[in-house]
């Protein structure tokens, strides 16, 4: 079923419920799933309502046009998109294949709805998987004296792609500052530890000398800051004192699947609000 998401963000105050509300009422709005939040300690209301299309009189632009008094009246961040119009998504990934396996796989059964325009990669490796499902694949080797060449040919690459959203699928490169930048919330990251917790290379090693009992993955979105931009989505698994570092690496390949698959789906549905460096998801 097509329908219309309108995203709010704005300061709390009593009548925002109600005016949204009103207004998608006076043009026959048919409301398929409302959330809201109050966050009380910094003021803020948070909305996602799902409108089916067919029940408004107007198309997407009319809406925006329509809605913008509101909007202003009320101070919002706001945004209103179409379900019908896939998100374009440019995968990323070095040599390690779990999670760029699983978002193809996905992607292949119509699970992730979206269009994969193409694969970036600073290895060859996983070109002949990639190029099985008919997508194309980048080759863009980064030299560790030089890497402003290579990062270059990515942003030329993601802009020439039209991403509404790249994905760093195992991508072991720290992307430059102006790029972080350019893209801000639209660069989506799995980090293989609970953060904020074992920042940085090799976090299950980490986890292993300090003899955690949970181990686990965080979805979030990339900042300038090293693994520490607003977190999307998380999830853990229990580990003991009999397990290895490898046996620590398996389990965790599992949960980084799971994890970024969820957290690009709730991106994919507008599910994410960013409000400084935290998030509201409405799951």
């Amino acid at each position: 079923m097509r329908t219309y998401r309108l995203v709010i963000a704005c300061p709390d105050r009593v009548g925002i419920v109600a005016k949204v509300s009103n207004f998608l009422a006076l043009y026959n709005g048919w409301i398929n799933e409302a959330s809201h939040h109050s966050d009380v300690q910094s003021g803020w209301f948070f909305m996602r309502h799902e409108i089916r299309a067919e029940s408004l009189p107007f198309g997407i632009e009319a809406f925006r046009e329509a809605f913008a008094p509101i909007a202003d009246e009320f101070s919002m961040i706001w945004r209103v998109t179409d379900s019908a119009q896939k998100k374009r998504v440019v995968l990323m990934a070095s040599r390690e294949s779990h999670c760029l396996a699983d978002l193809l796989h996905r992607w292949h059964t119509d699970e992730l709805d979206c269009d994969i325009p193409c694969v970036i990669s600073n290895h060859d490796d996983l070109r002949s998987m990639v190029e099985w499902h008919g997508i194309p694949f980048f080759h863009v080797p980064v030299d560790p004296k030089d890497k402003q060449p290579a990062f270059a040919e990515v942003s030329r690459l993601v802009e020439e792609h039209a991403a509404d959203v790249v994905v760093l699928a195992r991508y072991m490169q720290i992307l430059p500052p102006q790029l972080c930048q350019q893209y801000a919330e639209k660069v989506i990251n799995i980090h293989h530890s609970f953060l904020p917790s074992f920042v940085g290379a090799k976090p299950y090693h980490q986890a292993a000398l300090r003899g955690v009992k949970l181990i686990g993955a965080t979805c979030h979105y990339v900042t300038e800051e090293l693994d520490a931009g607003p977190i999307i989505e998380q999830d853990v698994v229990r580990v003991s004192h009999a397990d290895s570092i490898e046996d620590m690496v398996r389990f965790g390949r599992d949960v980084e699947k799971m994890v970024l698959a969820r957290g690009l789906r709730h991106h994919l549905e507008d599910r994410v609000l960013v409000h400084g460096n935290k998030t509201v998801v409405f799951d």
